[in-house]
């Protein structure tokens, strides 16, 4: 049984290199940069004022008070997307807008709120306090200058990244291509949600949970029927989800019962198993395999196996494989608000709720078949084995987002 480092540092060294596709920046979004992407031009691309109010010269106003304000002529309007044209004239002021263009010769803008226009004289603007050379105007380049490098290979491309991309003008990236993942359950108990039960029957609720886990990783998944608990209905859907799909994750059939098939198909159809079992709880029953060029992740059958296995083998995969430079979930700190226990002999990824003081509670029953805990957790503490970590004691959540 191999420890949980060992079995994706495996895994990690198995999966290809990111395959590069160009990709229009308003499809970019969570997908992984797969080259270095300088800007093309200063950020600001010109000084431009950062309110509404008079483009000035500082030293001109230098005296002004509300009870003595500076008198300046008002000599243009220039709105954002115009231009001013020469330059602006001594004791002069030009009327501006945020993001209108710095007129030459001027060097800060006051604001609207710290002048007046008195009836019969509009051409006449009173600045009513002093301003300092430089104060309300967007520098050019001071945010990012040409040459500067917007995304690094690996990087994710988050909401925040592609703005600054398409702010800088850039409307395509190269991407690591998105792998195509089917998704197999097997089991001759299983139902569709929204079928009628017969006597044993549950409702199958994996598939529909790690397909959104999928997508979240940047993959692309496929569901796949429910497989029966036959030799021959999982070895024909293994070669079906194989012909459609870069890899496979299947859910349940890959423990040592009667009626778990997962392993001895995959062999059947080609595949060759690189290991099984992971000392993690929930989820010892893994299964890493490949088929040519392709992959299997064998997860339990228990839903809560399934996702924590997924989360701490399986979604580390599918970022590699897009290139992703960071695997790994997010960690965050908290402090435990109670004890939480872990007396087995395999480290415990405990589901937990944490609340918006950073304080950590159990989310429930540990069971691996109880979905009411997940549901209600928002992270994952590692417990190590043996191991009671008592209330008050710092520790790192693992989260993975909805």
């Amino acid at each position: 049984m191999l420890e949980l480092e060992e079995a994706l540092a495996r895994i990690l060294a198995t999966v290809p290199a990111p395959v590069s596709e160009t990709v229009l920046l308003n499809a970019a979004h969570k997908r992984i940069a797969t080259g270095r992407v300088t800007s093309p031009i200063d950020l600001p691309i010109f000084d431009n004022s950062a309110m509404d109010g008079y483009a000035i010269r500082a030293a001109e106003v230098a005296s002004a008070k509300a009870d003595a304000p500076v008198r300046l002529r008002l000599g243009g309007r220039v709105a954002a997307g115009e231009s001013f044209a020469g330059e602006m004239a001594a004791a002069a002021c030009i009327r501006v807008f945020t993001g209108s263009p710095l007129p030459r010769g001027a060097d800060a803008v006051v604001m609207q709120e710290d002048t007046r226009v008195e009836p019969g004289t509009p051409q006449d603007i009173l600045i009513l306090e002093p301003t300092k050379p430089w104060e309300n105007v967007r520098l050019r380049g001071e945010d990012i200058k040409q040459g500067t490098v917007l995304a690094n290979e690996g990087d994710l491309l988050t909401a925040g990244r592609i703005s600054l991309l398409a702010a800088s003008g850039i409307a395509q990236i190269k991407a690591g291509r998105q792998p195509v993942i089917g998704l197999l359950a097997t089991g001759s108990e299983l139902r569709e949600p929204g079928q009628t039960l017969g006597a044993g029957n549950i409702y199958e609720s994996n598939r529909i949970g790690l397909s959104a886990l999928i997508r979240q990783a940047g993959a692309i998944p496929i569901i796949f029927s429910i497989v029966p608990d036959t030799a021959q209905d999982v070895r024909g859907a293994l070669e079906l989800a194989f012909n459609q799909c870069d890899a496979v994750v299947t859910s349940g059939g890959v423990s040592v019962g009667e009626m778990d098939f997962v392993k001895g198909a995959f062999e059947a159809v080609g595949g060759e198993l690189q290991f099984w079992r992971v000392a993690v709880k929930p989820g010892r029953p893994f299964v890493f395999g490949r088929h040519g060029e392709k992959f299997l992740f064998g997860l339990p059958g228990n839903p809560v196996s399934a996702l924590v296995t997924f989360l701490l083998l399986v979604r580390p995969a599918l970022l590699r494989w897009q290139g992703a430079a960071d695997v790994s979930l997010p960690a965050y700190s908290g402090v435990l608000a109670e004890p939480l226990a872990n007396p087995g002999p395999r480290r415990h990824f405990i589901r937990v709720k944490v609340d918006s003081d950073g304080k950590i509670f159990s989310a429930g029953a540990q069971a691996s078949h109880v979905l009411s805990s997940l549901a209600d957790a928002n992270g994952l503490v590692d417990v190590p084995p043996g191991t009671t970590m008592m209330a008050e004691t710092a520790v790192q959540v693992l989260r993975w987002g909805d």
